[in-house]
């Protein structure tokens, strides 16, 4: 090697170790703070008026992962896709891994009442357009099995391609999830992406009652599932390419580090500290646990189909 272009290659090494030593954000590590600050943000938050407006004799609701993960997971309305079944065979697999989950996970018929009795999440697969009238028929069915309270009047609007929806009645708390799924055999990559995405988000949520959270700075490096870079959607067909790329853009691909962190800190804290200060208290005491519990879980190759490689970032 000729000793000009030895010393210009060395000069380059060492301007690229002072970028990453600086602190380049781009190849930063995330903070224990950030960490914190986005566990804040998704688990500890007030409920809406409505949801507090309760019946006489509804029991208090209690944001209790366990009760759900533990529970059976039953799938309706179309045969699965190819993708679907392993996306959520998968997850379950995690959930499993994590909880030591003992719940079933098996596949139904057209509606709840081919499910068995101890199912605690519903997730209604579809491929066409939105299925209003059976969602509407499962809440009315889930309104009978939970004694949920809801109006026999009542008709809800599909306005998303995927959406979750946790039910506390007087007889237990159920989980419903519909979720659109690729029509063709062989969807294309931006296809894969995009039922893949909307997917796992929608289970990640159902099963830890995780709230979006909202990120307007674009320069912020993204930490979890659960942050969403505002996009304007309207008006765009859910199976434009438009909207599918708009959509996969807003926010990671699968879950992140911060994620498995998280469900982590659910298995193992007490279910009453859950959406309450004392779960913040519980994270920043049991922060190294958590690290190494997610770190093992993050290095098994199982769960590399749900997991987006771009946000694998951990505090040290």
């Amino acid at each position: 090697m000729k000793p000009a272009l030895k010393s210009i290659l060395h000069i380059l090494a060492v301007l690229a170790a002072m970028a990453v030593t600086s602190g380049d954000p781009a190849g930063a590590l995330p903070s224990r703070d950030a960490f914190l600050s986005i566990a804040k943000k998704g688990w500890v938050y007030e409920f809406r008026s409505s949801v507090l407006r309760r019946q006489a004799g509804f029991p208090p609701i209690r944001l209790n992962s366990k009760e759900i993960v533990f529970g059976s997971v039953c799938l309706i309305g179309d045969r699965p896709h190819a993708l679907t079944k392993a996306v959520i065979e998968t997850f379950d697999r995690l959930l499993a891994d994590v909880f030591g989950r003992i719940g079933k996970l098996s596949y139904g018929g057209s509606d709840i009442a081919s499910c068995g009795p101890l199912q605690r999440t519903y997730i209604r697969i579809y491929g066409g357009a939105a299925p209003e009238a059976a969602f509407n028929d499962d809440l009315r069915q889930l309104n009978d099995k939970y004694q949920l309270g809801l109006s026999s009047d009542r008709w809800q609007r599909v306005r998303s391609p995927a959406q979750a929806n946790a039910f506390f009645g007087r007889k237990g708390t159920a989980v419903h999830i519909l979720v659109k799924q690729p029509k063709a055999a062989d969807p294309t990559p931006l296809e894969k992406a995009f039922y893949t995405s909307i997917l796992i988000e929608e289970l990640f949520q159902a099963f830890t009652y995780g709230m979006d959270i909202p990120a307007f700075d674009r320069k912020e490096n993204l930490l979890s599932k659960l942050q969403e870079r505002p996009v304007n959607l309207r008006y765009l067909a859910w199976d434009s390419e438009a909207f599918m790329r708009g959509l996969v853009e807003s926010n990671p691909k699968g879950l992140c580090s911060f994620d498995v962190f998280m469900l982590h800190a659910l298995a193992n804290s007490v279910e009453d500290t859950a959406n309450s200060s004392e779960f913040l208290v519980y994270i920043r005491s049991e922060f190294d646990d958590l690290l190494r519990l997610a770190r093992t879980t993050l290095d098994k190759p199982d769960y590399a189909e749900i997991l987006d490689p771009g946000c694998r970032a951990m505090p040290k």
